[in-house]
C-alpha cells in the first residue's frame, strides 16, 4: 500500500513516524524539547517560516508562533498541536512510540502510533503540504502557524498569547485546524463552531457544618454528618432540567435548517458504534436526539472517590466528584457553576465547595463564511459531501481564534481512530486525501 502512495503522502508518513517516536507526552520534558526542536528546524529550513515568537507560561511547552509571507492580499491561521497521550505497550500491534504499518480488520492499511490521529499525523501532514505548495510555487496566501504542546492540558498558554492585546498573530480570513474528520469511516464532518466547558470539583470535607474532621468508626452515623452523603446531596442538583440546575436553549433559524438537513444524513447506530456505546439515553428520533445533545447544557461526572479511598468501616473525613461541565455557545459555563454554588447555598446544602480548574465560552460562525465553504469544496473535492453540524459538542478554545480570525474550524478528509486509547491509527488510503483536502482549503482561502 505504501507504494501506491503519492510522493507527499510518503513524505508525510515518514515525518509521521519519525514524530511519532518522540513521546512528547505533558512532564516529559527532554521529549518536549526534543519535538519542539524538531518542528522549528522543519519550519526554517523546509519552509523557510519566520519563527514570529516562543510563548509559554510556567516554563511548560511553548506556543511556536510562525509565519509564511508570500506577499499575497490574504491570510489564513493554521493551528495544530505537538502534545500526545501517554502509551503503555498493553494492548498495542507495535510499540506505541516506534510506529508501524498494520492491517486492520475491517478497515484496512493503516499507519499504527500514538499520535498517528490525535494529532502528530495530522501536524506532519500539514507542514509536508505547505512545503509541495511553496516549491511548485501554488501557496497564494499568508499563513499565520500556531502550535502548541499543551492541547492535552487544556492549551493554557495558546489561550494566554492568542487573548493578550498585543499578541502580534495577523488577522485571517479563516483559521483551520487540520485534523481526520472522517469519524468512524463516515462522511466528513464540518462544525460551526464549539461548545463551551468547565472543568472542576465538587468537594465536601469535615468542618463547621457537622462532617468529621479525621475517619471516624461508622457506627457513628446516627450523630455524625457523612461527607459522602453530603455530597451526593449535593450532585443530584447538578443535573439536567427539570430537577437540576442546567439549562438548554432553543435553537435559532440557522441552527434549526442545519439540524433538519443533518438529521437525514445521521444514522444513529454509527453513531453510537463509532461513540463504543450501545444505547442513548432515550429512545427518539434522529432530529430528537441532535437537537437534545446540542441545546443541553450538560454535566458529566469522570471521578467519585472518598477519603480515606476504599475504607471500610468508616465515616469518611472528605469525599469529592470531578466534573466536566459542556454547553452550547450561547451559555457561559463558569456563570453555570456559579449558579450551582449559589442554589447549594440557599437550599442550605452547606459545607461544599464548587472549584473550578478552568473554564472558557463556546463560539459558533456562520455557514456562509469563507473557511466554511472552503471546507465543504475541499471535502467534495477530495471525499464526499460533508455532514454540517451548527456547532461540536466537544470544547476547544475557538473563541480565543475568534479575535484573530473570521473563522475557526476544525477540518480536514481522511480517517483516524483510537486517539486516546490502544492502535492509535491513521488510514494511509485516508492520508493520501487528507492532503489532498488541505491543499484544496488553502488554494480556495486564496482566491480574490
Amino acid at each position: 500500500m505504501i507504494e501506491t502512495l503519492s510522493p507527499l503522502a510518503r513524505a508525510g508518513l515518514e515525518l509521521t513516524r519519525r514524530w511519532c517516536a518522540i513521546p512528547s507526552v505533558r512532564g516529559n520534558d527532554a521529549a518536549m524539547r526534543k519535538q519542539v526542536g524538531e518542528i522549528e528546524e522543519y519550519l526554517s529550513r523546509e519552509l523557510g517560516a519566520a519563527l514570529v515568537n516562543r510563548f509559554a507560561r510556567d516554563d511548560g511547552p511553548p506556543v511556536i508562533h510562525a509565519r509564511i509571507d508570500v506577499g499575497a492580499a490574504r491570510t489564513v491561521i493554521l493551528y495544530n498541536m505537538y502534545d500526545v497521550m501517554p502509551a503503555g505497550s498493553a494492548g498495542w500491534s507495535v510499540d506505541p512510540f516506534a510506529g508501524g504499518t498494520v492491517e486492520m480488520d475491517d478497515i484496512g492499511p493503516c499507519f499504527v502510533g500514538r499520535g498517528a490521529e490525535n494529532n502528530k499525523g495530522p501536524l506532519a501532514g500539514m507542514l509536508c503540504v505547505l512545503k509541495q505548495m511553496l516549491d511548485d510555487g501554488s501557496l497564494r496566501v499568508n499563513v499565520e502557524l500556531l502550535l502548541e504542546g499543551e492541547e492535552e492540558s487544556g492549551s493554557g498558554s495558546l489561550r494566554r498569547y492568542l487573548l493578550d492585546p498585543q499578541c502580534p498573530v495577523r488577522h485571517g480570513v479563516g483559521g483551520l485546524f487540520p485534523s481526520f474528520c472522517e469519524y468512524g469511516g463516515g462522511p466528513p464532518r464540518l462544525y460551526l463552531g464549539f461548545s463551551g466547558i468547565a472543568k472542576g470539583e465538587v468537594r465536601v470535607a469535615g468542618g463547621e457544618w457537622g462532617g468529621p474532621s479525621a475517619p471516624i468508626h461508622s457506627s457513628n452515623a446516627p450523630w455524625i454528618a457523612n461527607p459522602a452523603s453530603r455530597l451526593v446531596e449535593a450532585l443530584a442538583r447538578f443535573g439536567e432540567p427539570p430537577t437540576g440546575m442546567l439549562q438548554a436553549i432553543e435553537l435559532d433559524e440557522e441552527a434549526r435548517d442545519i439540524v433538519a438537513t443533518l438529521a437525514d444524513q445521521f444514522d444513529p447506530e454509527a453513531e453510537l458504534h463509532f461513540r463504543h456505546a450501545t444505547r442513548f439515553t432515550r429512545s427518539a428520533s434522529a432530529r430528537e436526539l441532535l437537537t437534545q445533545v446540542l441545546t443541553t447544557a450538560s454535566a458529566s461526572l469522570s471521578s467519585l472517590a472518598t477519603e480515606p479511598a476504599d475504607a471500610d468501616a468508616v465515616i469518611p473525613n472528605a469525599a469529592f466528584a470531578r466534573f466536566e461541565l459542556r454547553c452550547p455557545p450561547s451559555l457561559d459555563p463558569a456563570k453555570l457553576a456559579d449558579d450551582y454554588r449559589d442554589r447549594l447555598a440557599k437550599e442550605g446544602i452547606h459545607g461544599v465547595e464548587v472549584l473550578l480548574a478552568d473554564a472558557y465560552p463556546g463560539c459558533r460562525f456562520s455557514r456562509d463564511c469563507a473557511g466554511a465553504t472552503a471546507l465543504v469544496e475541499a471535502y467534495c473535492e477530495t471525499s464526499r459531501a460533508p455532514q454540517i453540524w451548527p456547532w461540536a459538542i466537544g470544547a476547544a478554545p475557538g473563541y480565543a481564534f475568534a479575535r484573530h480570525a473570521e473563522s475557526f474550524l476544525i477540518g480536514g478528509a481522511g480517517r483516524g481512530g483510537n486517539a486516546h486509547a490502544a492502535d492509535e491509527f491513521m488510514t494511509l488510503e485516508g492520508f493520501d486525501r487528507y492532503l489532498k483536502s488541505i491543499a484544496v482549503w488553502l488554494e480556495r482561502m486564496g482566491r480574490d
